[in-house]
């Protein structure tokens, strides 16, 4: 009996190990097509229930990861944030509120819409606002300058209003959302756009979808807008003898994780590592939350990145795809699958990879995607067709072909992987 078993071991060992190697040689195939010979990529294939490497393709290698940044930024909130986002810190003294930024993102944002801020105000006769205890930039290091007016480069703050945005629709009418700009927005013949160094916006008369331009934010900006909602109620104070500590939620903050990852706001991720780091100081520094992710729990990583943002806007950022799959596999560990797995987008169904990598009956890749001039990345999990889970990160950069031809590429890789592991 025992040496039938022994047998049957051996058997199955070497049936997994051929499969192995057979898929090995095959992607290393498509690896050295002469698609491939004028741009850097890295690829690193894991399968976490067997702990085995399946495939290694210049993993150790730093690359540029763009949005596959917010990866790390999920892992910063799902650590460090409690189960409701901390909207704001505050304390009161008779009719007068004093009230804190913590970086919350979703106060009166276009998607969230919260409102935790405005009803606690409404019920003081007196409002103060503590906005200047953030010691970020408005933006990231590296930023490109000429994104300033686009929907994706909104500035960082501490207390947001509005997702920082101006959201205009124009279907019957043209709606604006802060409606303090109703009035201040120009109706044009050009498409849209600001002014680099004003809030002086402008909207194409026969434009019809519906378009987010950033604000420059500063306090009398912010004064406007509370007293456009709150009248003659609000002040911005610089500092309080009334140390504000008491903390309000807002929303779930799986809903705000969901959000960013699916649609890969960069908004949200920039405000993501703000807020992570209003639960170590009252001085708001998204590097302060970055350098405890990296000295804490995430100090055995293989290679330290240089990690400079929370949304990879920055090519700056420089990642390995072993790192990836290591802070996946991390997740993976210590969070039940199906919760996990609502995060990222789904090939073929949801966010960012609605059009790209569907299964044959039922989606196969959860993953989240990367993308800047010439660089296209994709990180995340792949269920294979006998229900194996693989982590992996497919990273390319340099490229000069379309961004296209290199999914169709990734795609044949992954599934080789789907169908044959």
């Amino acid at each position: 009996m025992l040496k039938r078993v022994l047998v049957i071991f051996i058997l199955t060992t070497s049936i997994v190990g051929c499969k192995v190697v057979n898929l090995s040689n095959n992607i290393d195939k498509i690896m050295t097509t002469p698609f491939f010979e004028n741009q850097f990529t890295g690829i690193y294939i894991y399968d976490v229930k067997a702990d085995k490497v399946l495939y290694n393709y210049n993993a150790d290698k730093y690359f540029t990861p763009a949005s596959n940044t917010k990866i790390f930024t999920l892992f910063t909130g799902l650590e460090m944030l409690p189960d409701s986002i901390p909207a704001f810190k505050y304390a009161v003294n008779k009719d007068t509120i004093t009230i804190q930024g913590t970086g919350d993102p979703t106060f009166l944002h276009p998607f969230f819409k919260d409102s935790t801020a405005l009803k606690l105000a409404k019920k003081y006769k007196k409002v103060h606002l503590i906005t200047n205890n953030i010691s970020d930039k408005r933006y990231g290091p590296g930023w490109a300058w000429e994104d300033f007016d686009s929907y994706f480069s909104p500035e960082r703050s501490a207390f947001p209003m509005y997702g920082n945005v101006v959201a205009i629709q124009n279907e019957d009418s043209i709606n604006v959302t802060p409606y303090y700009f109703a009035d201040k927005l120009k109706i044009t013949d050009k498409s849209y756009g600001r002014k680099e160094l004003s809030n002086s916006f402008y909207f194409g008369r026969n434009r019809k979808r519906d378009t987010e331009i950033p604000m420059i934010i500063s306090d009398s900006l912010l004064l406007n807008l509370w007293n456009d909602i709150l009248p003659n109620k609000v002040s911005l104070i610089h500092k309080s003898t009334l140390k504000p500590s008491t903390i309000a939620y807002s929303i779930p903050k799986d809903s705000l994780f969901k959000r960013m990852m699916e649609v890969s706001d960069n908004f949200l991720a920039e405000q993501i590592l703000v807020l992570a780091s209003s639960t170590l100081s009252d001085t708001l520094s998204s590097a302060k939350a970055r350098n405890y992710l990296l000295e804490n729990q995430l100090k055995d990583l293989q290679q330290k990145p240089r990690w400079v943002d929370g949304s990879g806007l920055s090519r700056y950022n420089l990642f390995t795809p072993i790192s990836f799959v290591e802070v996946l596999t991390k997740m993976y560990q210590k969070i039940p699958e199906e919760r996990l797995f609502q995060f990222f987008p789904v090939g073929g169904k949801i966010g960012t990879l609605k059009k790209w990598f569907s299964g044959n009956s039922k989606p196969y890749i959860h993953a989240k995607s990367g993308t800047l001039g010439n660089n296209y990345n994709l990180s995340g999990y792949l269920i294979t067709n006998s229900g194996k889970i693989l982590i992996f990160s497919y990273m390319n950069n340099h490229f000069m072909h379309f961004n296209a031809d290199v999914k169709s590429k990734m795609q044949t890789v992954f599934e080789e992987l789907r169908d044959n592991y």
